[in-house]
């Protein structure tokens, strides 16, 4: 792959290959997208917020407006006070994390709904033989601006030591006030284990757990497999192939997410608010809306988007639906991005499907992540460094 600033796009968190465009199974792979109406565009525009070192997570904390948090892939989480970046570290677990291959690193920070009380916050990252831990942290009693390191408490340890891919990453709350965890298929090419398709492991899913303030979790009696024997309890949606970003919509609580494709596609998902969970999308029996090998994928649900590898995509970067008032043009759009592509775009989604396909006019050279703050601004990060707020003129 092509490189940026000597570092390899692919590490932008490439979380793998593949890509495609087509809204129904059947039709054609879409070769341009649109730009945005007359003017639109224009009136968009990326204001950088600060430089960093492999910016792979960006994000606020509730009931912090003043606080910006920004997750480096070697093990450090950066604090934006008002505006202005600290000079120590919020969190530095630099010796903690294995960040030594491209999809590896510290990975996904999330903060507890009550974080202004609880001060409780969580992190995913790689250990050094390849395995995933999701560790809680809590705020430290003197001082707002940095993390108490000594409470480390360990949520939940997830076997991935076969390779060092596929790793996911995302943490996310949901309106239920529950812990949401992408886990990837495992790694290597095609699904060699059979994990997207396998009921009974952690990986290719995404997780829903209740953390408990001293470690651990407790699985929550309303997801869907919490008492089917031969299943993981922790599951709530399956058949993912690396799950590397997905969101709630602050607005509707509908759930979206960009699963990083193989060779020919990539897919954005959408489970509506309200969903019983435990759906199947379909990995690896099926690639976007594309039979990838032999086998069964029970109840597959098809993406509301395939975008293909033929249009130039090849690491989907999913992002949020912006519920920002500041930015008119994009409102009520799901804006994202691809890790081969420097343009940003936005799509209209909902459960009867995807429309309105558009470039937005906006650049980010190895995008690598979207993030939104306590007040639903909406940012982007380059793994080269960079991280943008996203404003309209």
């Amino acid at each position: 792959m092509r490189l940026l600033a000597a570092v390899s796009l692919a590490a932008a968190l490439a979380l793998a290959s593949a890509c495609g465009a087509s809204t129904q199974a059947g039709q054609s792979a879409a070769r341009t997208t649109a730009p945005l109406a007359a003017g639109a565009s224009s009136r968009l525009r990326l204001v950088r917020v600060g430089s960093f070192q492999q910016p792979l997570t960006v994000t606020g904390a509730p009931g912090e407006p003043g606080r910006l948090f920004v997750a480096e892939k070697a093990g450090r989480v950066e604090l934006l006070l008002n505006g202005h970046q600290q000079q120590r570290p919020f969190l530095d677990i630099s010796g903690s994390v294995n960040s030594s291959a491209e999809e590896q690193g510290l990975l996904g920070l999330a903060f507890a709904p009550d974080y202004a009380t609880s001060g409780l916050f969580y992190v995913d990252y790689t250990t050094s033989n390849n395995d995933i831990r999701v560790v809680q942290y809590r705020r430290s009693s003197s001082s707002p601006n940095v993390a108490d390191a000594s409470s480390a408490r360990t949520i939940i340890k997830i076997d991935h030591h076969a390779n060092n891919n596929h790793n996911g990453g995302q943490l996310a709350f949901g309106r239920d006030g529950l812990l949401y965890i992408g886990v990837g298929d495992g790694g290597s090419e095609n699904d060699p284990d059979g994990n997207g398709q396998n009921r009974n492991t952690l990986l290719a899913k995404i997780l829903r757990v209740a953390p408990l303030p001293g470690g651990g979790y407790t699985i929550p009696a309303s997801n869907p497999w919490a008492h089917k024997p031969g299943r993981r309890a922790e599951t709530w949606a399956w058949g993912l192939r690396n799950p590397w970003r997905f969101s709630f919509d602050r607005a509707t609580g509908d759930l979206i997410i960009g699963d990083v494709g193989q060779d020919r596609f990539e897919e954005i998902d959408f489970q509506p608010r309200g969903a019983a969970g435990a759906t199947n999308y379909g990995w690896s029996v099926f690639e976007g809306f594309r039979r990838n090998k032999p086998g069964r994928a029970p109840g597959a649900v098809f993406p509301k988007l395939a975008l293909s590898h033929s249009s130039g995509y090849c690491a989907l970067i999913g992002g949020f639906v912006v519920r920002d008032h500041s930015v008119p043009s994009l409102y009520g759009r799901y804006l994202f991005g691809d890790n081969c592509r420097s343009q940003i775009e936005a799509v209209k989604l909902s459960r009867n499907g995807a429309s309105g396909l558009h470039a937005t006019g906006l650049q980010v050279p190895a995008t690598s992540s979207f993030g939104e703050d306590s007040a639903g601004h909406v940012y982007i990060s380059s793994l080269a460094g960079a991280v943008y707020r996203l404003q309209q003129r």
